[in-house]
């Protein structure tokens, strides 16, 4: 793989040359199945750090640069990755601080996990192994330490354990499928927001945990309040964009819900279940002492009202829930959806058929509670799918049925 190591630099003059020598002399030599280089991304530094890397130039000839407009991290970011890929033809671009915060001998670490399938690998100061500076003081410590947390906490993926951290390896495909949705973040928001994209793509992230040094020379340009107020107001939007999604799912399957429970009803009331089982009774009867009519009426009513069930949330989740993947082309037709759909969703029905069958043959037909008489396949019904079925068919959905597109994108990059 070509891989790219893009240092961001403003006003870097005392450190840049210090991590060119250390990459060129020290981790390049012992990386010896990828082709390495440096694009080093300057925003112009008044200081004379980009006529530095250009005299470096001359000596190693796989280093670059690439100058721009001071707009921020985010966009110096965009910009050098976008020349890495479409440029120098990069499969892989690497994040890293240009002060020797992060040490560049971890590199060969996150190539590993990058060969083991990793998409997007972050060092981590966080989980064990990963460390901070000793001499910071403690407030500052705090600071770190608590707005990592927030995020973690709000978007709920608490077991990566550093996203706010910019020592980062990151697949060609991955930057690809991220650059327009992050490219308005162009400060230190963009980091939380690049690693918060890819995991709601299903990305798969790896962590090397990394020890954090200070910078010895020149200070950093992150200015804390103004960091954590973005940072809240990003994360939180984005949680909330995130939900809606599953909230649009609950009241389908609510609407679902009452479908189900009306099926069942009326296929149980009308006799129709009870003909189903006299039917399958004779057959079962021939290879079991099976003989309870009643246990099968009941799971039968729950199996057609599950199947019922079924199509209406196919329906309405293939128009409203997910109806932004129902049309990208991995996902096929809505008649193949719709096949797969009932084929991924047996398994409800199995479920949900032998617990009420299990849950009558114990309990009886009716169940008295509090002196009121409830169908035993009513009660057994309504557990059964609050704390199996929804969780099952929200994880069946999002994976199978309405997958995201990054998968059939990743397999057009490869041919």
């Amino acid at each position: 793989m070509n891989v790219v190591i893009i240092p961001a630099t403003y006003n870097e003059k005392g450190n840049i040359e210090r991590l060119i020598e250390i990459l060129e002399e020290e981790v390049f030599p012992k990386i010896k199945t990828h082709q390495t280089s440096i694009l080093v991304a300057d925003d112009n530094s008044p200081d004379g750090t980009g006529d530095v890397v250009k005299n470096l130039m001359k000596r190693y000839k796989n280093l670059h640069i690439n100058q721009g407009e001071k707009k921020g991290l985010g966009a110096a970011y965009i910009r050098a990755m976008t020349h890495a890929i479409e440029k120098m033809g990069a499969d892989v671009v690497f994040e890293i601080d240009a002060d020797l915060s992060h040490d560049p001998r971890e590199i060969p670490h996150f190539l590993k996990k990058i060969d083991e399938g990793y998409d997007i690998v972050i060092g981590t100061r966080y989980s064990s192994g990963g460390s901070m500076p000793k001499n910071w003081p403690m407030i500052r410590k705090m600071f770190s330490v608590t707005a990592n947390l927030i995020v973690r906490l709000i978007t709920g993926r608490v077991h990566i354990h550093d996203w706010t951290g910019g020592y980062r390896g990151i697949k060609k495909q991955v930057f690809l499928k991220e650059r327009e949705k992050t490219k308005m973040y162009q400060g230190y928001t963009f980091q939380v927001a690049f690693l918060y994209k890819s995991v709601m793509d299903g990305y798969k992230v790896g962590e090397v945990p990394i020890h954090f040094a200070d910078r010895e020379l020149g200070r950093s340009k992150i200015a804390p309040i103004e960091y954590i107020i973005n940072l809240l107001k990003y994360v939180i939007i984005e949680r909330i964009k995130e939900l809606k999604r599953f909230v649009k799912f609950l009241v389908v399957g609510g609407t679902g819900f009452i479908v189900q429970i009306l099926a069942q009803e009326i296929s149980v009331r009308t006799g129709f279940t009870f003909f189903l089982a006299q039917i399958s009774s004779i057959i079962i009867s021939k290879y079991t002492m099976h003989s309870d009519l009643a246990s099968l009426t009941q799971a039968y009513g729950a199996a057609i009202g599950a199947e019922t069930a079924i199509l209406s949330n196919f329906f309405f989740n293939n128009t409203w829930t997910f109806k932004d993947r129902a049309s990208q082309k991995n996902n096929g037709n809505v008649f193949i959806r719709l096949i797969k759909f009932n084929f991924t969703s047996f398994a409800s029905i199995i479920i949900q058929f032998f617990a009420v069958w299990i849950g009558v043959k114990i309990l009886g037909v009716d169940t008295a509670i509090w002196s009121v008489s409830i169908p035993t396949r009513i009660l057994i019904v309504i557990p059964t799918i609050v704390l199996i079925i929804i969780p099952l068919n929200y994880l069946i959905y999002n994976k199978i049925i309405w997958k995201r597109q990054h998968e059939q994108d990743e397999k057009t990059l490869k041919s």
